[in-house]
């Protein structure tokens, strides 16, 4: 019996956001279907991607949001 994921159920299994019985399942059908696979690798090398980006702002950009906030400040 062929099962269908749908897109939430693939970004739950990259994420191991899923019961060990579904996972299980996913895992099963990976191994036997190449579409559902590649786009398993896809969400994959977007994840590795996302949780390489900065997630907070460089120090210049902190510095030039302090020196404006104070403007404000010093007018009241």
């Amino acid at each position: 019996m062929i099962k269908t994921f749908t897109h939430e159920t693939l970004l739950r299994y990259v994420y191991n956001e899923l019961p060990a019985k579904q996972q299980r399942e996913v895992e099963q059908a990976l191994l036997h279907d190449a579409e559902l696979a590649a786009r398993c690798a896809d969400l994959l090398l977007a994840q590795r991607c996302l949780d390489g980006l900065q997630d907070a702002p460089n120090d210049q950009a902190t510095q030039n949001i302090l020196q404006y906030s104070r403007t404000f400040m010093r007018a009241s």
